[in-house]
């Protein structure tokens, strides 16, 4: 199969997972934002990313946050900006940095930037444009940037860098084992056994944070 083709393939593949993910898996992870949902998509848009590079996870976020926009959403142009935005931010952003550090310690690092980087960003965004979804003023807003949106985001990039660590090494194996990708590509990275450990821990650490959040503890 032509390179360009395999590409292609490729951004399709992860596209569609990425949006089933939206549709199918939707949870609360703070009481204070109802209407805020993990859903695990940007974990196949960053590993999209540390395969084919940060474009790839730009033109991902896209796609998805349009289609869910005009299949799933209820909030509309604003939903899909927001969406958009916090998609790209992260996965673009880790995979920058994993492509010029292509180690495990790049990719914990690029994940931790990516998920830092979102948080700080959504918070200016949803001071910028809550206040219109909302239909609320921004003092409203205000009040829940740190104590409601602030640990949100910081979860979702959590959950999101725990699962991708894992995952990233089983996944590229299967796309060269299936010829997606060529033998050199997406060579997993080495340290899996500690790049493991440290999913695993980040991964129990945001659910005991997330049931504290839920049982207001």
């Amino acid at each position: 199969m032509n390179k360009n083709v395999k590409k292609l393939v490729l951004l399709a593949m992860f596209s569609a997972v990425a949006y089933l993910l939206v549709a199918l898996i939707r949870i609360p992870l703070v009481p204070a934002v109802p209407f805020l949902h993990y859903e695990p998509k940007d974990v196949i848009l960053v590993i999209a990313g540390f395969l084919m590079g940060p474009i790839a996870s730009l033109i991902i976020a896209a796609l998805v946050a349009l289609l869910e926009m005009v299949t799933i959403s209820s909030t509309g142009p604003i939903g899909c900006l927001m969406n958009f935005l916090s998609s790209a931010a992260f996965a673009c952003t880790a995979a920058i940095i994993y492509k010029r550090t292509r180690t495990a310690t790049g990719a914990a690092f690029g994940l931790s930037v990516g998920s830092v980087a979102t948080a700080i960003l959504m918070l200016l965004w949803n001071w910028l444009i809550t206040p219109l979804y909302m239909g609320v003023s921004r003092d409203v807003v205000v009040q829940l940037l740190f104590p409601a949106f602030l640990p949100f985001n910081l979860l979702k990039g959590g959950f999101n860098s725990a699962l991708a660590l894992g995952l990233y090494k089983p996944l590229v194996t299967a796309l060269r084992r299936s010829h997606l990708i060529d033998q050199r590509e997406g060579q997993p990275t080495k340290s899996k056994y500690g790049i493991y450990i440290l999913a695993g821990s980040l991964l129990l650490t945001c659910t005991v944070l997330v049931l504290l959040l839920q049982s207001n503890l």
